[in-house]
């Protein structure tokens, strides 16, 4: 079998054939599918061997001290051959994988013969094609989980070793220094525990990467970002615990924690940093330091990890076998993200030449994944041809310099145009503008005389034409509602706010990631960014008033959205997806709209699978706070039942809402408010919504809904599609 080592004296890295281990009693022969490459532990041991021999002693006195203990008690020459005959052998890297049960020794009955684990040790768990690992240093990989995501088990492990230390608590604010592979799983993890997080890195990327994740916000070491940030979540006191994740010989992040440290905190060391506490800082404050042993309890105790003694779990919860399947069981579920951390897979063929560009800095990365092709097949994946994460783009929102337009004469009406006048534009949108108070339906464009004419026949349009340039032209008219097919809502609206209109345009705002940068670029040019898009549902009355005694939050949700869709009718222009867009793609912003609201936060990613031969969709948001949304979408239902049913859960509490008929909340006393309205009265929030719209094109105040929500929610929607075409998780990056 080939096996990653490396030689320390020389540095020469290799991918030599050596024997197949022999699976002894009391553990398993694995076949690797994925191995993680640590991008701190183990390129720090790439590093030194490169160094000279002053070089390698400098950087590790402790094996220095050692050699002089030697010299001591057997003399120079007995050391130094000892000495050269180590560091002139081939020692094995790394320690983090998942594999395939080949074979089960005596005493093992967890497992069997083609179950998938995930396994830890920098003995058991190394870059090879077939590892031995022990009993206590594997862990069955749950139903669904993909291989490449368990290879993070033992480095999650070491993460959750470390939040364990630090004794997080609901509500606290912790300090993360250093972001890089722990780092990153340290800020999910403590998002998770509902803590907020403060991340510290030089690398802004980084720092990007773990707002994603769940951080409050990040920052460089050296800016005033970090403390101004930490001084808001604290209100001045300073944060509850600092995790040390950070490697190198500054001793910068010592001195960092003890001044953002809160009086009496923890300070927590994870990383191999350097530790030269400042005694007058740390000695005020009576700062608790503590030190997070690798994966947990059992760690470097023989009888646990060879024997396979398990500590008895009323004495020691959380040892690192129950670590690694705890961790598991995280990504597992979701409230642990490692597909975004994955910057690079690499052939495990190509192991070293892998090593090398992460060592001259060509390959920048925070996790790097070796494949095994042979086992792709029996692991239950399918060739990856791709090496970096699906990523739709979030665009960022130009800054306008304006928050609101100029007030209008509180006497003059809002002037209105419709472009479009179709059936959802005169049953739910028009009837309540047509009875409103200090409103003026001015002029309705159509492509078609006899639509216009009608419209305005029954809602009384000054005008009705099938010129859209002289509506745009009109400068008495106020806003423009774009209420048309979906292929030309993004132009529509792009042309209304380059002509300084207000907009209102129906869902969707955009198709593509290109239609929507082209709305964003005629906000940046025009200096207009007054856009609402119909996202009504979070203005439906009976679900503000639920969300109202649902109350806030202190932890993460679990949300359900069933969307009973139906089928459409033979004929129907929503069939046209090669010209319309699909049915989610149309529709399904009024469902993450409502989500994100309800969840006060904007997704960071979405995975999206689709049923055989249909319409159905189910779509998984994934939120900072580690909260999570799934929308069911189907269209194959019975049309007897309701179309949209909701339940939110967290906290001990649940709101539940029956197709805005019948909402209902219950709180952990078991308590419930319940409200109900006729069928006939069902309100989703159009009227209330318009209301908002009127009001803030007639004060000049700021539009209902944050142009940045509007943005993050059409991306989510396009990642959708993205997601189905690539069949797994799509990260949304924030652009800066």
């Amino acid at each position: 079998m080939k096996q990653v080592v490396q030689n320390y004296k020389s540095g020469e890295l290799a991918v030599l054939d050596v024997p197949v281990p022999g699976c002894k009693p009391g553990g398993v022969l694995v076949r690797s599918a994925y191995s993680l490459i640590s991008t701190g532990t183990e390129l720090m041991k790439v590093s030194e061997a490169g160094m000279s021999m002053l070089g390698k002693a400098r950087s590790r006195p402790d094996q220095v001290a050692k050699v002089v203990q030697s010299v001591a008690t057997n003399g120079v020459p007995a050391t130094y051959r000892k000495v050269m005959g180590k560091l002139d052998s081939y020692t094995p890297l790394g320690y983090s994988l998942c594999g395939v049960v080949e074979q089960v020794g005596s005493g093992i009955d967890d497992v069997k013969v083609g179950d998938l684990v995930a396994c830890a040790g920098n003995e058991h768990a190394l870059h090879a094609e077939l590892n031995w690992v022990p009993k206590n240093l594997y862990a069955p990989v749950p139903d669904g989980l993909a291989p490449r995501h368990a290879a993070f088990g033992t480095v999650g492990s070491i993460a959750m070793q470390g939040v364990r230390r630090g004794e997080p608590q609901l509500g606290e604010v912790a300090l993360v220094i250093g972001l890089g592979l722990i780092g990153q799983l340290v800020v999910q993890l403590l998002a998770a525990s509902g803590v907020r997080v403060v991340g510290v890195d030089p690398d802004p990327v980084r720092c990007e990467l773990a707002e994603r994740l769940g951080a409050a916000a990040c920052g460089d070491p050296a800016s005033t970002a970090v403390e101004a940030a930490v001084a808001e979540l604290t209100g001045g006191h300073g944060v509850d615990q600092v995790y040390l994740a950070a490697g190198g010989g500054s001793n910068q992040p010592v001195e960092l924690a003890a001044r953002l440290c809160r009086d009496r905190g923890r300070v927590v060391d994870i990383g191999k940093c350097r530790l030269d506490l400042p005694w007058n800082a740390y000695y005020e404050k009576e700062l608790d330091v503590r030190f997070s042993r690798s994966y947990g309890p059992g760690r470097y105790d023989p009888e646990y990890e060879l024997e396979g003694r398990d500590y008895p779990i009323g004495y020691v919860r959380w040892t690192e076998r129950r670590n690694l399947a705890c961790f598991l069981d995280l990504v597992a579920r979701g409230s642990v993200d490692v597909e975004p951390l994955v910057s690079h897979i690499a052939d495990f063929d190509d192991a070293v030449e892998t090593y090398q560009r992460l060592k001259d800095g060509d390959l920048k990365a925070v996790a790097v994944l070796f494949r095994y092709p042979e086992q792709q097949e029996e692991a239950g994946e399918a060739e990856a041809p791709a090496v970096t994460v699906p990523t739709v783009t979030v665009p960022a929102v130009p800054r306008t310099g304006r928050a609101s337009a100029p007030a209008r004469p509180a006497e003059a009406p809002v002037r209105l145009a419709f472009v479009g006048a179709g059936n959802y534009a005169t049953s739910m949108l028009l009837p309540h503008l047509a009875q409103r108070e200090g409103v003026a339906l001015s002029t309705v464009v159509t492509t078609t005389a006899l639509s216009a004419a009608n419209a305005k026949r029954k809602f009384g349009f000054a005008e009705a034409t099938t010129d859209l340039d002289a509506v745009l032209g009109d400068k008495s008219i106020d806003a423009v509602f774009v209420v048309t097919r979906h292929s030309s809502h993004a132009e529509l609206t792009r042309r209304a706010l380059l002509a300084g209109k207000a907009v209102f345009v129906e869902k969707p705002l955009a198709l593509t990631e290109d239609e929507l940068a082209g709305v964003l670029a005629a906000v940046e040019e025009s200096g207009n960014d007054r856009l609402q898009v119909g996202f009504n549902r979070r203005f439906a009355p009976l679900l503000q008033e639920a969300g109202k005694r649902f109350g806030t939050r202190t932890g993460p949700a679990s949300l359900r959205y069933l969307v009973n869709a139906g089928r459409l009718q033979h004929g129907s222009w929503y069939l046209q997806q090669g010209t319309e867009g699909s049915r989610f793609a149309g529709e399904g912003g009024h469902f993450i709209d409502t989500a994100s609201w309800l969840l006060q936060a904007d997704p960071v990613s979405v995975y999206a699978v689709a049923a055989s031969g249909n319409e159905d969709l189910q779509v998984v948001l994934r939120y900072p706070d580690g909260s999570t949304a799934t929308i069911s979408y189907v269209t194959t239902g019975s049309p007897g039942f309701p179309k949209e049913t909701l339940d939110l859960v967290a906290d001990g509490k649940v709101l539940r809402l029956d197709d805005f008929v019948r909402a209902a909340v219950y709180d952990s006393s078991r308590k419930r408010w319940v409200s109900s309205r006729l069928p006939k009265a069902r309100d989703k929030g159009q009227n209330a919504e318009l209301a908002a719209f009127v009001k803030a094109v007639r004060t000049g105040g700021p539009m209902p809904v944050p142009l940045e929500s509007l943005v993050a929610t059409t991306a989510a929607t396009l990642a959708v599609q993205a997601g189905l075409a690539g069949g797994s998780p799509v990260t949304l990056a924030r652009a800066r």
